[in-house]
């Protein structure tokens, strides 16, 4: 059984694919997911690298505050995506200088997280 975030028409859906047999069959359950909440804890202040979810979730864990140094691979925040844990990392090495998310926020793919400067 696999689980996905599909958007349709604005609207989130939560889709469960559970494959039968050795057949192709599925069958396929949804769910409308809420809006995505808009925080904005930014300073103001943001840094030339962009660091964006890479897929629809809600954010788990901020583990780079602004002002942290990063390395390349560090991870900067945590999201729960189809309720996993998924690492986003640091491009390259450098100071994060904006956060843009909260704990707890749902956020699209492609939502800026934070920024940073190499």
């Amino acid at each position: 059984m696999k689980e996905y975030i599909i958007t349709v028409n604005g609207k989130n859906y939560d889709v469960v694919v559970e494959e039968r047999g050795g057949g192709s069959i599925v069958s396929t359950a949804t769910t409308p997911q809420p809006a995505p909440a808009v925080a904005d804890t930014s300073s103001g202040d943001q840094g030339s690298i962009r660091i964006e979810a890479g897929a629809a979730g809600k954010v788990f864990r901020v583990e780079a505050p602004v002002g942290t140094k990063v390395n390349k691979g560090q991870t900067i925040v945590v999201l729960e995506v189809m309720k996993m844990e998924t690492p986003v990392v640091a491009p390259k090495d450098g100071t994060i200088v904006s956060v843009e998310v909260s704990e707890g926020q749902s956020v699209d793919a492609g939502a800026l997280l934070a920024t940073m400067n190499g």
